[in-house]
């Protein structure tokens, strides 16, 4: 029952705490929001190209170009015929037309200006494959002329250019990405809180009195610990819930695990902070050594920007960050339904936790206070 009640304690003081409160629930909205729109564009998997327009001059007697044209016009590109009056060129130099095209019996030219190289790209694919569609029916009419039509066949094609994804929809978008890095890196805040469970005790001269109660040691030791363990999860889901119905964050169909992943991490950033707390002689120094920790450990994490693919001694480093493990392992269960991604995050977790809080016992047995 003293363990329940001094829980009871703890969690009413974290969440009447106003500036606890707001930076456990307020401030991880505000930088979700913050960062999901100011690097948005760093998610962005495609990129949207206007409608192309093209000046042409044909002077060939086949008409195939005009074949070529029709089905291009579908995709979004409309060609011009030049007139006496214009020059192609000038026209594409002082970017009126996005290129310009001389068809004749010896071949086809393409004119592009070079201030938007990707539409020059498209042009050049484009006419690319036309010219060797063209070649293919030469040879075709020098050897059987009667099957020269079903070159120039296009069927129902109605996009020259196609993109497939391997794993199509399945990529976080910025506010996604910064949902799960954002929260991961809050929970691990936590550790900041708990380093002050027992210090807070002996600044404020109660520990003396909470000794003399009739209260054990461990039962004062695992209720500041149980009560920590509930603020911060019920942090932690307030956060997913405000993060998914303001921001759209995706945060899959398992958010049992989901949970289950970062309450280990809840778990982790408790230890830390207890342990700690227990490690250090004086008051302040659990409290700098910890913030040096989160930072480094969001720097190399991926909270504030997206790392992909680290190698040599950076890839070590941030190898090093629990957020790293954490946000990879969460990353999968959401976008590849990766279950088994999770053991490894709540292992190292739970191992790490246990390492701590065993330091924070042996240190509590060998005092005579808190």
């Amino acid at each position: 029952m003293n363990i329940l009640n001094i829980a009871w304690k703890g969690i009413k003081k974290d969440f009447r705490d106003t500036k606890t409160l707001f930076f456990m629930l307020a401030f991880p909205i505000i930088l979700i929001l913050v960062l999901g729109t100011a690097l948005s564009n760093t998610f962005t998997t495609s990129l949207p190209v206007d409608d192309l327009h093209v000046l042409y001059k044909d002077i060939t007697k086949g008409g195939s170009f005009q074949q070529f044209i029709t089905v291009a016009e579908r995709s979004g590109i409309h060609f011009k015929k030049v007139t006496d009056k214009m020059d192609g060129k000038r026209e594409v130099k002082q970017s009126t037309y996005d290129g310009y095209v001389e068809v004749t019996e010896k071949g086809v030219q393409l004119y592009v200006n070079n201030s938007n190289s990707i539409k020059g790209n498209i042009l050049q694919g484009m006419l690319s494959a036309y010219v060797d569609k063209y070649n293919i029916a030469s040879e075709i009419m020098k050897a059987d002329p009667e099957k020269l039509v079903a070159a120039f066949t296009t069927g129902d094609q109605r996009d020259f250019i196609k993109e497939t994804s391997l794993n199509p929809n399945k990529q976080p978008g910025s506010m996604d990405y910064y949902a799960i890095v954002i929260t991961t890196m809050i929970v691990l805040y936590g550790a900041m809180s708990a380093s002050s469970l027992i210090v807070s005790e002996r600044v404020r001269r109660t520990a003396d009195r909470l000794i003399a109660a009739p209260v054990r040691k461990s039962e004062i030791f695992i209720g500041k610990v149980l009560g920590s363990l509930v603020s911060n999860g019920l942090s932690v889901i307030l956060v997913i819930l405000f993060s998914k119905l303001l921001f759209n964050a995706n945060w899959g169909n398992h958010l049992g695990l989901v949970f289950i992943v970062l309450l280990t991490e809840v778990v982790l950033a408790v230890s830390i902070g207890i342990g700690v707390s227990f490690l250090t002689k004086t008051n302040t120094a659990p409290q700098v050594i910890i913030m040096l920790f989160i930072q480094l450990s969001s720097f190399f994490g991926g909270a504030y920007f997206k790392i992909e693919n680290p190698e040599g001694i950076f890839k070590f480093i941030t190898d090093l960050s629990p957020l790293t493990w954490m946000n990879s392992a969460m990353t999968k269960i959401i976008y590849a339904n990766d279950f088994a991604a999770a053991i490894p995050a709540i292992s190292i977790n739970l191992i790490g936790a246990f390492l701590f809080l065993l330091v924070a016992i042996i240190s509590l047995q060998r005092r005579e206070g808190l």
